[in-house]
């Protein structure tokens, strides 16, 4: 009996790529042959194709853009060159099924599936759908979202389902995360994530807030590549570091606050973990606002608190995060009420469902 064939596509940030990454083993256990479109020098080249197992396939594809750009006037091209490059692939593929994580090479790609009528299964991590999903929404079979505004707006095809976590998010150790930042366990701990090139302005108030907080709290900084501060190094009780990786479960589970952008997967995994959140999201000026949107969704339902950036400085983000460490019974209660935050076992099952049809 032939080997049942996916193809996984999306790509552009590592939001688009790592909810494959929670799919992806339990696809491989099920007997799946796995092949990944995606852009040739994109993000999710490297991050796919270091994954033993799996057939990466390159093809074309333009950004999408909501800004002038010359570039707005060629890209539509290479979207329609990367369609055909992508049907050309699928073609001698011949999958079952497909699922997108969206991104800008998403759509020629879930635009050649559509050409062999391949079942396409969209998932939307924000809480209003992307370009990308827009384009794509006519080719596809089925669409989920993390959001359940999103799933509304979305219409019938759409079911919000949270969004796929890997399962070893949830195999940390709390005294393995406190020897590796060197902390005692006394104090409650801090974690600080989305230190990324995006969050400056969050590590710059984090720092100033430092002596107001470091009396309550040990303080576990990841502020992102090249960002580290030699100035405080060896400061008690803030141990900053560029990023974790095969870490991060243990440092997960030795935090009892977190302060974050609001990026949609990483406020799926802090509620998974159940994580009381103070949420800085990305300005509008410098995004789409789907950040803010995130935030103010997760607020209104009384999973976090949030501090706009426009509003933050050293006292106020201090005080913001004393706050919600006051309330954290409160927000861990809404947590636990809230729909499961994990949509892995869902999505495998609605791929199932397509895939039959």
């Amino acid at each position: 009996m032939a080997a049942k064939k996916i193809v996984l596509t999306g790509g552009g940030t590592l939001g688009h790529v790592t909810p494959h990454l929670a799919l992806i083993p339990i696809l491989q256990w099920e007997g799946y042959e796995i092949h990944y479109i995606g852009t040739r020098d994109g993000m999710e080249a490297d991050k796919i194709r270091s994954i033993p197992g799996i057939t990466y396939h390159a093809v074309k594809s333009g950004k999408l853009r909501r800004y002038f750009s010359w570039q707005n006037f060629t890209d539509p091209f290479r979207v329609i060159a990367g369609a055909f490059q992508a049907a050309h692939a699928i073609g001698k593929i011949r999958p079952n099924v497909m699922f997108s994580k969206g991104g800008f090479v998403a759509v020629p790609v879930v635009m050649g599936a559509w050409l062999h009528r391949v079942p396409v299964l969209c998932h939307e991590s924000d809480l209003t759908p992307g370009l990308a999903n827009k384009l794509c929404k006519p080719f596809a079979t089925r669409m989920v979202t993390t959001f359940p505004e999103c799933a509304q707006a979305l219409g019938k095809k759409a079911e919000c389902v949270g969004t796929p976590l890997r399962p070893e998010l949830f195999s940390g150790v709390r005294e393995k995360g406190l020897s590796l930042l060197g902390f005692d366990g006394r104090k409650p701990v801090l974690m600080m994530m989305g230190g990324s090139s995006g969050a400056q302005s969050v590590n710059k108030a984090l720092r100033e807030a430092l002596p107001q907080l470091l009396p309550d709290f040990d303080v576990a900084h990841l502020c992102g590549r090249g960002n580290l501060d030699a100035s405080l190094g060896g400061t008690p009780g803030y141990r900053q570091l560029e990023f974790l990786d095969a870490d991060l479960p243990d440092a997960l589970a030795a935090a009892d606050l977190v302060l974050s952008r609001a990026g949609s997967n990483a406020l799926m995994e802090f509620q998974a973990l159940d994580k009381p959140m103070l949420l800085v999201p990305y300005p509008k000026g410098a995004s789409r606002g789907d950040q803010i949107l995130n935030a103010q969704s997760f607020e209104k339902r009384g999973l976090c608190r949030v501090l706009l950036q426009e509003n933050m400085t050293a006292d106020s983000l201090a005080a913001a995060l004393r706050e919600t460490w006051s309330a954290r019974d409160q927000l861990k209660a809404a947590v636990k009420a809230a729909p499961p935050a994990d949509a892995t076992a869902r999505i495998i099952a609605i791929l199932h469902e397509i895939e039959k049809a």
